[in-house]
């Protein structure tokens, strides 16, 4: 294990890794996404009491999850990056956070529009909802120390400690339904038997999907950090007068 992780902190390797991993990642991604999609808008079955109005959850309920699942995976980054000072590490959560923060405002905007026709209201200051748009604020705030530095050490230390700081509102978020009388419903299930499996299924291929357009889109923006933090080196300016592919 030790080994692996000594040549995943190697730029070069890491970035030939990243280009090999990416087409079936890609790939597979925008499959599961279609499947999950096309069969929930189209061919799952309305909702007793919500009629049509609950496909949202296949935006929504995805989102969600891996806005949290994200910021959890930044956080095993930049520990990494904390402690053993892997400067790839922190290009990881780098590259996460970005894409962590456009699965939040998607969470944050299909939920609000989940809950005008649910509670009558686009916004409440729910517990659930607050802490949602709490994490929107740390994506922002990592996002922010990253480019507020032009040392590269210096930013991902500093992103790195924002990071680890704001791991709490993780629990929060997700026992916010528990701990507090709020107007958002308690965990739907997804993975259980909690919903009729005729909705289950395509909801389970969306986060599958999610999952995995998450993995794509960082593998890009690492390889693309790699590059400009690496520009100095020789193997990037190889890479560059072969096209971009040096796998």
């Amino acid at each position: 294990m030790w080994k692996w992780l000594h040549q995943l902190a190697k730029p070069e390797r890491l970035y030939q890794l990243c280009g090999q991993l990416l087409p079936g990642f890609l790939l597979a991604g925008v499959a599961s996404l279609l499947l999950g999609w096309v069969w929930g808008f189209a061919f799952a079955p309305a909702d007793y009491q919500q009629g049509d109005s609950y496909r949202i959850i296949y935006l929504h309920v995805p989102a969600a999850m891996w806005s949290m699942g994200i910021y959890a995976a930044m956080a095993v980054a930049a520990f990494c990056g904390l402690v053993w000072q892997m400067k790839t590490a922190d290009l990881a959560a780098a590259a996460m956070a970005p894409v962590g923060a456009v699965f939040t405002f998607i969470a944050l905007v299909t939920g609000a529009a989940w809950g005008k026709p649910m509670w009558g209201t686009w916004w409440i200051w729910d517990a659930r909802l607050t802490s949602e748009l709490v994490l929107q604020f740390l994506y922002m705030g990592v996002i922010a120390l990253y480019n507020a530095f032009d040392d590269r050490r210096v930013a991902g230390r500093a992103a790195g400690i924002l990071i680890l700081v704001g791991v709490v509102n993780l629990p929060v978020i997700h026992y916010s339904v528990q701990w507090w009388n709020t107007l958002h419903q308690g965990s739907s299930g997804v993975l259980q038997q909690a919903i009729a499996p005729s909705m289950r299924t395509p909801l389970r291929w969306s986060i599958l999907g999610y999952l995995l357009l998450f993995i794509s889109l960082t593998l890009m923006r690492l390889r693309n950090l790699l590059l400009f933090t690496e520009r100095h080196r020789p193997w990037v300016a190889s890479v560059v007068s072969k096209g971009g592919d040096r796998a």
